[in-house]
């Protein structure tokens, strides 16, 4: 199977508290790279970002990231978790957003996306890439 998801509760946080959502992650064997999470209130999509797999999983264990995106552990009441720092268009009305995702949920769905694709396994067909980019 070369595509894996799941969805997991990550908390917003937000000036009155945090404020849990539902996000979806998912990983697709065709963009080695990249994790896709889209972040969910009700039936509402909020957002949709595109994360570095490779910069996601070393988010859990220290600082990485710079611009947009951000990882970095963070440690609430006990339970590790990872801050994800979203920077957002100021220009277009969108302010930064930070959410937590539990840390334990995000290894178990990046060990599945690594035995679809194991690290340093990772390629992409640059000939089907220059022929989606010229049929354009």
């Amino acid at each position: 199977m070369s595509f894996i998801s799941a969805l997991l509760t990550v908390h917003l946080d937000a000036a009155w508290g945090r404020v849990p959502l539902l996000a979806h992650f998912s990983y697709d064997g065709e963009d080695p790279y990249a994790v896709q999470a889209t972040f969910f209130d009700g039936p509402a999509v909020l957002a949709r970002w595109h994360f570095d797999r490779q910069m996601l999983a070393e988010g859990l264990h220290r600082s990485v990231g710079e611009g947009d995106v951000r990882f970095c552990p963070h440690k609430a009441d006990g339970v590790d978790e990872l801050r994800v720092t979203l920077r957002g268009l100021a220009g277009e009305g969108r302010g930064d957003a930070v959410v937590f995702v539990e840390a334990r949920a995000l290894t178990d769905f990046l060990d599945e996306a690594y035995t679809v694709t194991g690290a340093g396994e990772e390629c992409i067909d640059v000939d089907k890439l220059l022929d989606e980019l010229l049929a354009r």
